[in-house]
């Protein structure tokens, strides 16, 4: 059963702005947050997220009871008044449109009419939430972003300072350090803000994914703001994964994957060897291993124990195969390498799965396979990853339903949240609001 379909056993509430295919809402969710409203802009990702449990609100403004369908209010966050939430809701989560400030977009940043980091401001102003969440790429800080990037901390500090519509974002700045500067306003209005940067990889998501993760909470609970910094810290690494393939430390990694023809463990090994560091290489590491591409086909977590079927070479013909049960495990014809796009392999963490325009390009979808091109050769057979490959390592449960072609599953797919990575902080911020000494205000 999907998991946002099981209520949280305590009733905390949230809302989720640009929610896609639900990844950190999953997440949330499952940190024990009910959520109130859902809301987003692309038809194919409602689709999705109706598919897994959630009801057109329409235009009542109500608050659903424990139990009810989640309600979905599909369009612009622009559009969507969400006063009637105020003082309802523990924690706002949403990962704003990255293209602005990502390298796949314009890079605009603040100019490109897609940035809706103000829609998140208004949202915290209108609902007060206790906690908010926010996602957002790696590129933030890019020194031509930096000062943007300041002032979008300093907004989410301070989102009750209004900004004139006609003030430039560099005026308000100024406006914002001056406000931080002067007498402490109502602490129900002011929010203590942690910006931590994050690799997927690090939190065992089996995917290299780098991002930041920007939380905030409300001043008038009085968190601990750094015991949730310890409560987020990461608990996998490389080396971890290095040394689990060595046979000096035990080689646990092939333990898990006895299959692993001997040609692919050697080559493997010694990329292990070349990536471990001299200094620190006999020395304990409480860390647990990276999580791999072949982790996850295999299957972690909830998967465990539940490998996903290869895909045969005659059947690259865009139809399902069924062989498991899985859905949307379906070869798919015309995979090729080239300079700049290399593929993924299996014995390391995929490559960030990417949105682009239509659906994962280039080698960031390409997987090389245990398969050779000839015998007694050394290149290795490549193809596509299907959908529930990269469902997979975007750590999604398999009765996730996708909707749309397969183009538009990958793009949901590459705009989401790892369920795994949003897990852990949002786990930290319900223990960090249970532990609050205001937490019941």
């Amino acid at each position: 059963m999907s998991e946002l379909q099981e209520e949280p056993k305590r009733d905390r509430t949230g809302v989720e702005l640009f929610a896609g295919a639900g990844g950190l809402a999953m997440a949330v969710h499952g940190a024990g947050f009910r959520p109130l409203l859902f809301n987003e802009f692309a038809p194919r990702a409602c689709q999705t997220l109706e598919a897994n449990g959630a009801k057109p609100r329409g235009d009542e403004e109500r608050v659903p009871e424990p139990g009810e369908p989640w309600p979905l209010v599909e369009g612009d966050v622009q559009d969507l008044d969400m006063r009637y939430l105020r003082g309802r809701v523990d924690v706002l989560a949403g990962g704003p449109p990255c293209q602005p400030f990502s390298l796949g977009g314009i890079a605009k940043g603040d100019e490109d009419k897609r940035n809706m980091f103000p829609q998140m401001f208004r949202a915290m102003r209108q609902i007060r939430p206790k906690a908010v969440i926010c996602e957002n790429v790696v590129g933030l800080l890019r020194p031509s972003f930096k000062p943007y990037l300041d002032y979008i901390l300093r907004e989410m500090e301070m989102p009750f300072e209004l900004r004139d519509p006609n003030t430039p974002w560099h005026e308000h700045d100024r406006n914002l350090i001056d406000a931080g500067r002067g007498k402490a306003g109502d602490p129900a209005e002011r929010y203590k803000v942690v910006m931590t940067r994050v690799n997927a990889a690090d939190y065992g998501v089996p995917q290299i994914r780098h991002r930041i993760i920007i939380v905030a909470f409300r001043e008038d609970l009085c968190v601990d703001i750094e015991q949730f910094r310890k409560d987020v810290l990461p608990h996998y690494s490389d080396q971890a994964l290095f040394r689990s393939m060595l046979d000096e430390f035990g080689g646990s990694y092939w333990k898990r994957h006895p299959e692993t023809p001997d040609r692919v463990r050697d080559a493997a090994k010694a990329r292990a060897r070349a990536g471990l560091r001299k200094d620190d290489s006999l020395i304990p590491d409480e860390s647990r291993p990276w999580r791999t591409f072949r982790d996850a086909i295999t299957g972690i977590d909830e998967n465990e124990g539940k490998p996903l079927p290869k895909i045969p070479w005659d059947r690259l013909d865009r139809n399902e195969y069924r062989a498991g049960g899985f859905t949307d495990h379906i070869g798919w014809p015309g995979a090729r390498i080239y300079k700049g796009h290399t593929p993924n392999e299996l014995d390391r963490p995929a490559k960030t799965v990417k949105a682009g325009v239509h659906g994962v390009p280039g080698g960031e979808s390409v997987m090389l396979t245990d398969d050779l091109e000839t015998p007694g050769g050394t290149a290795y057979r490549h193809r596509y990853m299907t959908v529930r490959e990269t469902a997979r390592v975007m750590t999604f449960p398999d009765d996730w339903k996708l909707e749309g072609p397969r183009g538009e599953k990958m793009r949901q797919l590459g705009n989401a949240v790892p369920v795994k990575l949003g897990a852990v902080f949002a786990d930290a911020v319900a223990k960090a609001l249970d532990t609050a000494p205001g937490q019941g205000q």
